[in-house]
């Protein structure tokens, strides 16, 4: 089959690869219908994140048909649509029960490599490293996914591939960041990153009844969708966020804040941004923070922090100074998909929300490497690319 495929910083190939196979009872196999690049991916792109291998395929928002299951997978069906978690998850172990998958105890094979980075090892992610148990991404013509009886959602009919592609990652991660923000009426929402999955908590901000949303970023394509969005915009590069934010609420601060940006943030942004990039480049530092610096100045006294944004190792400087004394609540977490996928599921049936409203490139797999680059310098107006192998 054709897939993406990982061969160094800056060089994503789109190249035959073997047929995945059924592996275990659960497995399930699937003809991928439709793929997109998620903001994440280009961490990998970038050489940022650890522990990836010359030639693992890529890609961990995929849905599709399916043509083929397991002996114990009593869920699917052949000829089923389905939109894939990209939380693998077993469903049976002390995090699943609870009904945190993204903390599954049995999907990362190997744990060691996670345990010696963060403690403990959380899930097992499609084409996200071999610290997340190196497991064949869906940027491709088919895909085995483990535990498929506990993983996929089945599509309803009258609902596109487009509508519903964004169920396995991005749609979830959005809400997610919003939902943290325990939002009451009147609350104002500030989120960093207009990227996907900004996007998508902006829209999820105001479906959970904030009143005002502040989107930050600078690249106008993504300031000018938010603002379709009904969110009041702000160029980092133009204004002094702090300054503005506090003008915006009476010099309160936000009731909460998002980070939808996370690791990456945008080195000219400012001088610690800088010294960031600075950090990185002399393996002085593992990220850039400087976004979650800024998130937790401007939030208000006894507000939430939200970080969905992906940090990878140890954060400098973080002022917990402010946190501690102003009362300050973080919440966190690789999103717990299968949460959420019912619930998200009804909201675009019902017609709440068509989350192919971020589309702004559809496209083959033979132009996804060229896209990963277009995608990585915000070129052409690019926000979210789908691909339809």
């Amino acid at each position: 089959m054709k897939a993406l495929t990982w061969h160094g910083k800056h060089d994503i190939r789109c190249e035959s690869v073997p047929d995945p196979k059924i592996e275990a009872g659960r497995d399930a196999i699937i003809k991928v219908t439709a793929c997109a690049i998620c903001g994440s991916d280009l961490h990998l792109y970038n050489g940022i994140m650890p522990d990836m291998h010359s030639g693992d395929i890529m890609g961990h928002e995929t849905m599709g048909e399916v043509v083929e299951v397991g002996k114990d997978n009593k869920k699917l069906k052949v000829g089923d649509r389905v939109v894939v978690p990209f939380t693998i998850s077993c469903g049976e172990c002390f995090f699943c029960k609870r009904g945190f998958f993204s903390g599954c105890e049995r999907s990362n094979p190997d744990p060691s490599k996670a345990k010696k980075l963060w403690g403990s090892s959380p899930a097992g992610l499609f084409g996200y490293t071999h610290l997340l148990g190196g497991y064949s991404g869906g940027q491709a013509e088919y895909l085995r996914v483990p535990y498929a009886d506990v993983g996929p959602i089945k599509v309803p009919d009258g609902l596109t591939d487009e509508q519903v592609l964004f169920l396995s990652d991005i749609f979830p991660t959005g809400y997610m960041a919003a939902d943290f923000c325990n939002i009451q009426p009147g609350d104002t929402i500030a989120v960093w990153g207009c990227g996907p999955v900004g996007q998508m908590a902006i829209k999820s901000a105001f479906i959970l009844g904030a009143e005002r949303v502040i989107a930050i970023d600078t690249v106008p394509e993504r300031l000018a969708l938010a603002e379709k969005s009904g969110a009041i915009t702000l160029d980092f590069m133009d204004k002094d966020i702090y300054d503005r934010i506090m003008e915006l609420t009476s010099g309160r601060g936000a009731d909460a804040c998002i980070d939808a940006v996370g690791t990456e943030a945008e080195p000219s942004a400012s001088w610690d941004s800088r010294l960031d990039r600075i950090k990185v480049a002399t393996f002085m530092g593992t990220d850039r923070p400087h976004v979650l610096r800024q998130a937790i100045h401007c939030c208000r006294n006894f507000g939430t922090v939200s970080i969905v944004g992906v940090y990878g190792g140890f954060l400098d400087k973080i002022p917990m100074g402010s946190a501690i004394n102003r009362g300050l609540t973080f919440r966190m977490a690789q999103t717990p998909v299968q949460h959420y996928l019912p619930l998200l599921m009804e909201r675009i049936q019902k017609g709440e929300i068509d989350p192919s409203f971020i589309i702004t490139h559809r496209a083959t797999l033979e132009e996804g490497p060229e896209l990963y680059k277009t995608f990585r310098d915000k070129q052409d107006g690019c926000i979210k690319v789908v691909l339809k192998p």
